[in-house]
Parts: C-alpha cells; sequence; structure tokens
C-alpha cells in the first residue's frame, strides 16, 4: 500500500477549503522537505471540472470511475452539493470500492454524508459540522454521530467538522506519516498554534443543541443559560416545569437528543470555555460563574469533554485572537 498517495474526492457544489485546506496542508511537507511528501489528485465523476459552491471551478485530475487502488489516503470533501452526492449511488459506489483499497478513509464536514450512504459509517462513531449533525443522525440511524469533535478517528475512518478542522486532521496525517518534528514544522508554516487533537471541541455557543421547538424545553433552556451557577439538578429543572424528571428527560430526548444533565453540563462548559477565552478570570471564578463546585472540578469536566485542561484551553484561545 503507498501511504502516501492521496485521493481527494470532489464534487459540483463541494467546499473549496475543505480541499484546498487538506491539500495546501498535505503539500507543505514536500516544500519543507523535497525527498518526501504526499502524491495527491483530485478525482472527480468523469474527470470533469467541478464547480465550487463559491463559483470557483477546479480541474479533475483523475476520473473518479477509472482510479484503482491502492491509495494511502481517500478523502471526501464536504459542500452544499453533499446531499446530492449521497443520493447518487453510482458515485456512492465508487467511494465504496476505493475505501477497500484504501488504508484510511476520510471525510470532511458534510462529506460524512457520503461515507454514511456509501455504508462506510455503520457502527461507527462520527462526526460533522456542528449545524447538519442532527440531520446526519437522523437519516443515517445506524452512525453514532458526535457533534462535539473537531475529528473523530474509528478504525481507519475519520470523520472532521470540515473547514479548517480539516487541517487539524491533515497534521495528523503528516504526524502519523512523517513523525511530529514535520508536524510542527508544517504547523509554522500554516501559520497555526499547533494542531489540535481531535477530541477538542467545535467549541463555541453555536455548538449547543438547536433551539427546542417544543415550549417547555426552550423554558428550560432559558432558564439554565440564565442560571448557570443555581441548582440545574434533572429534579430542580422537572419543578420548574411542572412536570416528573422523567417526562421532563423524555422531553429532552426527543427534542434535543440528550438528557438534561448532559445539557446542562455541556451549557456550563461551553460558557467556561467562553469565559476562559474572552476573559482574565481566574480559573477559580470561572467555575464558580458557571456552576462547577470548585476549579479541579471544572478541570476534570473540562478536560473530560474537550481533552485538554482549562489552563491550555486559554493558552491556545488568546493565541490564536
Amino acid at each position: 500500500m503507498d501511504r502516501h498517495r492521496v485521493l481527494v474526492v470532489g464534487y459540483d457544489d463541494a467546499e473549496l477549503l475543505d480541499i484546498a485546506c487538506v491539500t495546501t496542508t498535505l503539500d507543505a511537507v514536500r516544500v519543507i522537505d523535497p525527498a518526501r511528501g504526499y502524491d495527491l489528485a483530485l478525482a472527480t465523476p468523469g474527470g470533469r471540472p467541478v464547480t465550487c459552491s463559491s463559483g470557483l471551478v477546479l480541474n479533475g485530475q483523475a476520473v473518479l470511475e477509472r482510479v484503482r487502488g491502492p491509495i494511502g489516503t481517500l478523502v471526501v470533501s464536504g459542500g452544499l452539493g453533499h446531499a446530492d452526492a449521497a443520493r447518487d449511488e453510482r458515485f456512492t459506489g465508487h467511494v465504496r470500492r476505493l475505501a477497500r483499497e484504501s488504508e484510511r478513509v476520510a471525510s470532511l464536514c458534510t462529506g460524512a454524508s457520503v461515507l454514511a450512504a456509501a455504508g462506510l459509517l455503520d457502527g461507527r462513531r462520527a462526526t460533522t459540522h456542528w449545524r447538519f449533525a442532527r440531520e446526519l443522525a437522523e437519516e443515517y440511524e445506524r452512525v453514532t454521530v458526535d457533534p462535539r469533535p473537531i475529528w473523530v478517528q474509528d478504525g481507519n475512518v475519520y470523520t472532521a467538522a470540515g473547514v479548517t478542522s480539516a487541517l487539524d486532521l491533515s497534521l495528523s496525517f503528516i504526524e502519523a506519516d512523517f513523525g511530529a518534528d514535520m508536524a510542527r514544522w508544517v504547523s509554522r508554516a500554516m501559520v497555526t498554534y499547533l494542531h489540535r487533537p481531535g477530541n477538542q471541541a467545535q467549541m463555541s455557543l453555536f455548538t449547543a443543541a438547536p433551539a427546542a421547538d417544543h415550549g417547555l424545553v426552550r423554558k428550560v433552556t432559558d432558564h439554565v443559560a440564565e442560571r448557570l451557577d443555581g441548582d440545574l439538578s434533572t429534579a430542580a429543572l422537572a419543578r420548574l416545569a411542572r412536570v416528573s424528571p422523567r417526562h421532563l428527560t423524555r422531553l429532552f430526548r426527543a427534542e434535543l437528543r440528550q438528557t438534561p444533565g448532559r445539557y446542562v453540563r455541556g451549557a456550563r462548559l461551553a460558557a467556561a470555555a467562553q469565559l476562559l477565552a474572552a476573559s482574565g478570570l481566574p480559573v477559580s471564578r470561572v467555575a464558580a460563574r458557571c456552576g462547577f463546585a470548585s476549579a479541579e472540578a471544572l478541570r476534570q469536566a473540562f478536560t473530560r469533554e474537550y481533552g485538554i485542561a482549562p489552563s491550555q484551553y486559554r493558552s491556545v484561545a488568546s493565541t490564536a485572537a
């Protein structure tokens, strides 16, 4: 298997940044050390040019239907055209065929729907851009969709949240193929602080669950947002809603696909991440404001959820800013 042969699969209305982020990052290895690097190619249906969602046109370098393995890494891009691509059985059939001849298989952003349609995510944990996570989970019930990490590895299949997280996934491939020193050199060349571990969350208030349609659930989530340092136990929230804890849990599962307790933890951690990035408050004050009993309690929950300590996150976030 030629592990350094990389085939990126594109289609009409693909996201240009998904494609360029991977190819530019991987090609930086060759720029830094001409003796090493990746053999990169963009495969498209019929080898035709594809029009990206931005309107820019990319020429295909390989005919998707004629490409043969072995392939080191197969990457399916995301983009607004993902739904049409996923519905095209001929297209997904060739992705499935090429996956069998690839050492690694990856998707970026909504490209996960193409892998799911090809059956490549059945029984696997996967991620995608937070805006499309619920849609992916509802359409492909055999896939365990986790909208929190920036990328996920399950066996030899990798899924990334898309756009700039493609850079992080690419850096992880470089580290696996050429070592940590090369990954650091590429990171510097790309003017990024460092590559984030896959289990770091898509940290943003926008990663929270979408607003609930059910008025009672919305009332509870509004209460949570306004009183993060209060008593937000399921029992207390059920009293607020004037229903039983069991019924409230059923409503949260139906509306937000999670329990009240998990929703509260996520809201508190998201708020803590924002305060760490945007303020100089001591970690103990951040913990108190967000409903954690102590700085240590925040540290444990933050590390377990995001794969990075609060102090490390603050350093990364303030550097990025």
